[in-house]
């Protein structure tokens, strides 16, 4: 097994987090073009959210599946294959000039996007030691948010002097260069064993990983707070573009620096864990993230970025956390698992809109900020409730130790 600072814990873990920028720019490249988008289209703030929704939505769903595939037939022809394919749809959304089609690409896409997330974390637990495994995965989410903060970038940027189709182009033609530096970077696995596909063996997998009460409150957490946290910034947007700010898509896209708050936490993620134990890390995160939503009521531009750098530190900690929490709870089928987890936070990134858009109709942002607040008091407790069930397994494991003595 490979041990942490190694060439190959560098060489594996780089050519990932590699991997992840580039999906993740794919992905989120949107999310600042959606006032643009809702002008060109005459839609609603919230139909131009669809963009970014149906393609986490199409990911999250098939994140499962890949999971599964990746399990019998191996990891690394799958993250190489499905990424080109997702680099190869951005293209094909220059030839786009109406919504539907726009929605449509953004569908497929998506389905592509999901297949190094999906085998990402299994193939560095085959191949790193316990250890090892967690500062990965720490570097590996901080890839995740740069990847976030690289899209929003990059659309805000290419949208103020091209058109939103050639925006695409332009996060094709990058894109395609990092995914040459993945395929030759990454290996292939030694400690990787196929396992055979059995329709019936991985519904029984799933439902037992949903079953397991020290997974489910984590495939929760992860899922609502990431209902709440990325929508955030697609109301907001709105908000920025809007009196009294009018910020133009250059500045919209650069509010999503706040996410390098979130890349920090990720990277140090690991480190806390391991000291704190990780359910302690989740609480500390969801806390911070209603912290920071609450800062984002005031009018001045510079606490409204001040929250979300804060809701982006606690974001980060605790789906960090929740993760690895994950990938080192479960006992078998550990990437149905990880997948099981990202299809909650990706399901829940998806729906999100139409949750806060409830509360954006009644009273605005300030209706977004109380109904974020009410879901996170729910992630809290889910936190808490993993927090007291480890205390309660040590207590007891201290008490049947000194029984036997």
């Amino acid at each position: 097994m490979i041990k942490s600072g190694t060439w190959e814990w560098w060489r594996i873990t780089g050519a990932l987090c590699l991997g992840s920028i580039m999906i993740f720019a794919n992905l989120y490249v949107t999310q600042p073009l959606m006032p643009l988008l809702a002008n060109e289209f005459s839609i609603s703030p919230l139909k131009a959210s669809y963009t970014l929704t149906s393609a986490t939505l199409s990911l999250g769903l098939s994140l499962v599946f890949f999971g599964v595939i990746s399990d019998a037939l191996g990891r690394r022809w799958l993250i190489l294959t499905s990424s080109f394919c997702a680099v190869l749809t951005t293209a094909l959304v220059t030839l786009v000039d109406n919504y539907e089609w726009l929605i449509a690409l953004r569908i497929i896409q998506g389905v592509c996007l999901g297949g190094l997330p999906a085998v990402a974390v299994a193939y560095m637990a085959e191949e790193f030691e316990p250890k090892a495994l967690i500062s990965a995965i720490g570097l590996y989410v901080a890839a995740n948010s740069l990847g976030g903060i690289s899209g929003r970038l990059l659309g805000g940027f290419f949208a103020e002097f091209l058109s939103w189709s050639h925006t695409f182009g332009a996060v094709a033609m990058l894109s395609i260069g990092l995914w040459l530096i993945l395929a030759i970077l990454l290996p292939k696995q030694k400690h990787y064993t196929a396992k055979s596909f059995k329709l019936k063996g991985v519904g029984s997998d799933l439902f037992n990983h949903l079953k397991n009460t020290k997974l489910l409150p984590a495939y929760l957490l992860g899922g609502f707070n990431f209902f709440i946290f990325v929508n955030q910034f697609s109301f907001i947007t709105f908000v920025l573009e809007a009196e009294p700010y009018h910020l133009s898509t250059k500045f919209l896209g650069a509010l999503f620096l706040t996410y390098l708050a979130g890349t920090v936490a990720s990277a140090i993620s690991g480190k806390f864990g391991n000291r704190f134990g990780q359910p302690s890390c989740m609480a500390a995160g969801c806390i911070l993230l209603m912290i920071g939503t609450g800062i984002t009521l005031s009018e001045s531009l510079y606490l409204i970025i001040l929250g979300f750098l804060i809701s982006s530190f606690g974001f980060f900690f605790a789906h960090s956390n929740a993760s690895s929490w994950v990938s080192q709870t479960a006992t078998h089928s550990k990437a149905s698992a990880s997948s099981l987890y990202l299809l909650f936070y990706y399901v829940g990134a998806s729906t999100g809109g139409l949750y806060l858009n409830i509360f954006w109709q009644w009273n605005a942002w300030v209706g977004v900020v109380i109904g974020s607040l009410i879901m996170l008091s729910v992630t809290l407790a889910l936190a808490l409730y993993l927090k007291l069930g480890t205390k309660h397994a040590a207590n007891w494991g201290e008490k049947m130790l000194a029984n036997s003595e």
